[in-house]
């Protein structure tokens, strides 16, 4: 049998390679004949050509974004989730081969959302719907990223000149300061909800969905509603949109007049007034309470909060329980509340860090290629790179994500009791060295140090050594 497969995660870095990897050495192992094609963020080794889709029996796509489907034309086509062929590449192509996994047969102009399979209709058709609106926000969220941690970034380096140094007439008032101020704060990090919002939308609804996803976000920032606002006005537009398209139909004469005039008329009308009259104002009432309650927040329950954004950030490493403790966070820095955004930052970093510093220290615990690997896994860890911590716990998940949740939960309540916070939402480590930026930097440092720890310690308690004995030292 020939299998070509495309991987590709909402990242585009961890999981799409470990898929494509364990592709690999499955189909080595089980004699099959296996192409691979990744949709990352490094262009691919290999790209199919016209005779590979040709001689193709099943095309596998292992992914959680959409995928372009128009080259596959009358091809049999099977979809999961690239988790699962990061997980058991060995048991996915087993499944395949013994027709456990019936495919489908793509039409021309199909896109894929990377259904996972179920065991009926109903369960296949519910867990597609869930798998569907997953990758609608993600793919929101990953368009909006670029522009949060360049306009971010930007406005932290016009902090190193003094806090109000972008304000006109201040004592400290620098030209520079506020070029930087207006470029990342006033461009590119106030397209933030437009863009995710934009995002979610097209995803949902194809181009024509754009214009109404990017007026929702739009909406948002006018009625105050914010991240959650922008979010919810993606999924209106979207779907919205959708709905339009499908269901009004012009004759041909007038048929031109679809794209340009009526579904943008009519998908931005409804969206900005939804966002108007039922949307904004309640979001704006929830967060306003929001802020007051963080605002408002002791020691005690400080350290629960970054307790839980902690555990929450480690959990799936860099999946969607990550990206949304994480784009919350990023929301209330709109609010002035910078202090949850360091302390999912500091979160973030540790299970990367953690494995490494066990890797290094308790090297019986650990095979040869993963102290290797553990000698990146510091750079990744340094970066806030979460996903760096995926293929120990891929390896081992019963003793490493109880470890990094823990180190994880530590970080997070240390960095909200010492009152650390980040006026930068991403950078990892290296943001330290743009002054003004984090605030309590010793102790930032301790709380990232004292997560890391705690996780290599629990590492050392929980995971056997190795089958060949390694010398320490």
């Amino acid at each position: 049998m020939n299998i070509i497969a495309i991987t590709a995660c909402p990242t585009g870095v961890a999981h799409t390679y470990m898929a494509e990897s364990n592709l690999k050495k499955a189909a080595k192992k089980l004699g099959l004949h296996v192409l691979v094609e990744t949709q990352g963020a490094v262009e691919s080794e290999y790209i199919f050509s016209d005779e590979d889709i040709h001689q193709a029996d099943v095309v596998l796509i292992a992914a959680d974004k959409k995928i372009e489907m128009s080259r596959f034309h009358d091809k049999n086509v099977i979809e999961v989730p690239v988790t699962r062929a990061a997980k058991d590449a060995e048991g996915l192509l087993n499944a395949i081969v013994s027709g456990e996994l019936a495919p489908r047969l793509v039409s021309l102009g199909a896109s894929s959302t990377a259904a996972p399979a179920g065991n009926s209709k109903h369960d296949a058709g519910s867990r597609s719907f869930v798998s569907q609106i997953y990758v609608h926000l993600i793919t929101g969220v990953n368009l909006m990223i670029p522009f949060v941690v360049a306009g971010g970034i930007l406005i932290a380096l016009s902090f190193s000149f003094g806090i109000t140094a972008a304000t006109p007439g201040d004592a400290n008032f620098s030209p520079i300061a506020k070029m930087l101020s207006d470029i990342g704060g006033g461009s590119a990090f106030a397209l933030m909800l437009p863009i995710l919002s934009l995002g979610i939308s097209q995803s949902i609804s194809g181009k024509m969905g754009i214009v109404a996803g990017a007026v929702g976000g739009m909406m948002a920032i006018h009625t105050g509603s914010g991240f959650l606002g922008a979010l919810i006005a993606g999924f209106l537009a979207g779907y919205i949109t959708l709905f339009i398209i499908n269901h009004i139909h012009l004759p041909k004469a007038l048929a031109g007049l679809k794209p340009i005039l009526i579904v943008p008329l009519l998908s931005v009308l409804l969206t900005g007034a939804l966002m108007a009259l039922l949307i904004g104002e309640p979001i704006k009432m929830l967060l306003g309470g929001l802020t007051d309650f963080l605002n408002s927040l002791g020691n005690a329950n400080s350290a629960i909060l970054g307790l839980l954004f902690g555990m929450m950030v480690a959990f799936d490493m860099g999946g969607p329980l990550n990206k949304t403790v994480c784009m919350f966070a990023i929301g209330l820095m709109s609010s002035g509340i910078y202090g949850p955004i360091a302390a999912c930052m500091a979160a973030g970093m540790v299970p990367p860090l953690g494995i490494a510093l066990a890797t290094t220290l308790f090297r019986r615990k650990f095979t040869e290629q993963e102290r290797e690997t553990g000698k990146v896994t510091y750079i990744l860890g340094l970066s806030f790179i979460t996903e760096g911590a995926i293929p120990y716990a891929v390896a081992d998940p019963l003793r490493v994500i109880p470890a990094i949740v823990a180190g994880s939960g530590l970080a997070g309540a240390l960095s909200m009791i010492l009152g650390c916070a980040s006026r930068a939402p991403h950078g990892g480590i290296f943001v330290i060295f743009i002054p003004n930026v984090i605030s309590n930097v010793m102790g930032y440092l301790f709380a990232i140090a004292a997560g890391s720890l705690l996780t290599a310690l629990i590492l050392l308690f929980l995971k056997k050594d190795v089958s060949v004995p390694v010398k320490q030292g």
